[in-house]
């Protein structure tokens, strides 16, 4: 079986265990990939949903409905995260991603079959909402849990790199969504994109399920593995005791989870904004799946050697410097090729900060509580922020004009994510557990 190549461990760290395989690390990060399939392509097909389920002769008032109906998702988040996580720190990593996986499953495979609004009245956007809720809760519990087991599962010295799959797997899953986005559109058409089209994109991305409960069951479970003490984690393994970096790790949470969503909007912006084709479009989202995915996994791999906190800074200050420019020259431009250039750029820096950010939260959390903390932090960020950042930045340009917004958007959750990250202790090179 193959394994990851890994850094050397820093003097300071413990002993090195056996690298765990690719195939643990998929099973452990598909959870978060089928979230991201899931999300590239219901906001691909956003205007077939919307007229599916929300017919109404304003394409806009549709097309609105449709984002904030999967903006709903993003409600019982926090829920699923204190609910499976706190089953994650009591009964293990392992049995509590099959619980969050398998209900992430049912629920896609309920929107994709769900009949239309023309079929069933209005049942059909109850229904949808009803999915959305359901996977929301689901993916609340998906981090908390999968990102404890790959930073206790990985070796010393290479947890930035193990974590940055968890963000990476977003990017993988935002090409794959898009690759089968276009593939449908071209074999479907306009009429069947309508009809059957949308929700055969859907289905195949639930084929992922068996194969990731299978991957998932075989997994070592890292619950009962013995850490060494850190610095950088309270002295009381309470929830309480942790409420610095539960503040910060929302901050920073906060910052990725815009930009993210900011820029996987990029489709739905080039054509509805740049009057840009479809295929161009579409290309757009393939860049920042990308780039983005080689951005996590430098960044990741950066940390590791020179730290967390000069990856949560630095290339959030590049990202405030270019993120006005890039979105002028977009504007101005209306070509592909500046489309690309820009998307890529954009993809790139602010990925760097991902991998650092969910490994310096997670390593900066005691191991009792970890499951349900981490969860907790990026499952109200995600809420808050996540559900509100595309129709926010539509209806911001609808009502001002402005097609600069989402620039705007992602600067002023790049300060307050800047703010925090200077506030953060460095946790790379602190021993996570004991020989």
């Amino acid at each position: 079986m193959t394994d990851l190549a890994v850094s050397a461990p820093t003097p300071d760290e413990a002993a090195p265990r056996a690298p765990i395989s690719i195939r643990q690390v998929a099973a452990a990060v598909i959870g978060n990939g089928l979230e991201f399939y899931d999300f590239t392509t219901y906001v691909f097909f956003a205007v077939q949903i919307g007229d599916t389920f929300f017919p109404n002769p304003s394409p806009f008032i549709s097309l609105m409905l449709a984002l904030v109906t999967f903006g709903a998702g993003f409600i019982l988040r926090p829920i699923g995260s204190i609910v499976i996580g706190r089953y994650a720190d009591r009964r293990g990593r392992r049995p509590a991603m099959l619980f969050s996986f398998t209900l992430m499953g049912v629920a896609i495979l309920g929107l994709a079959l769900t009949p239309s609004y023309a079929s069933i009245g209005v049942a059909a956007p109850v229904l949808v909402v009803l999915w959305r809720l359901m996977q929301g809760f689901a993916l609340g519990g998906e981090v908390g849990p999968t990102t404890a087991y790959l930073v206790e599962a990985a070796p010393p010295g290479s947890r930035g790199i193990y974590g940055a799959w968890q963000s990476g797997s977003q990017n993988v899953a935002a090409i794959a969504g898009g690759l089968v986005g276009v593939t449908v559109a071209q074999i479907a058409g306009p009429a069947g994109l309508e009809g059957w089209g949308w929700r055969a994109a859907f289905l195949l991305g639930a084929l992922a399920l068996p194969f990731g409960l299978v991957l998932r069951r075989n997994l070592p479970e890292t619950l009962g593995r013995v850490e060494a003490p850190s610095a950088v984690h309270p002295e009381r393994p309470t929830i309480f005791a942790h409420g610095r970096i539960i503040a910060l790790g929302v901050a920073l949470i906060l910052g990725g989870t815009v930009t993210t969503y900011a820029f996987n909007f990029m489709t739905t912006y080039a054509r509805a904004h740049l009057h840009m084709s479809a295929g161009g479009s579409l290309g757009a989202t393939l860049v920042n799946g990308a780039f983005g995915l080689a951005g996590v996994l430098i960044g990741g791999a950066l940390s590791d050697r020179f730290g967390r906190r000069p990856l949560m800074i630095w290339p959030r200050v590049v990202l405030l410097a270019i993120s006005a420019p890039a979105y002028v020259l977009m504007v101005r431009n209306h070509d592909v090729a500046t489309l690309f250039i820009a998307t890529a750029f954009l993809a790139l820096v602010s990925n760097m900060t991902q991998a650092a950010v969910i490994v310096a939260i997670t390593e900066s959390l005691r191991k009792e509580v970890r499951g349900v903390v981490m969860g907790a932090i990026y499952a109200t960020s995600v809420a808050v922020f996540g559900g509100t950042t595309q129709p926010a930045i539509e209806w911001l340009i609808h009502v001002t004009g402005d097609p600069l917004v989402p620039a705007w958007y992602v600067m002023g959750a790049t300060v307050i994510a800047l703010a925090a990250s200077l506030m953060m202790k460095e946790s790379a090179h602190r021993p996570q557990r004991a020989a």
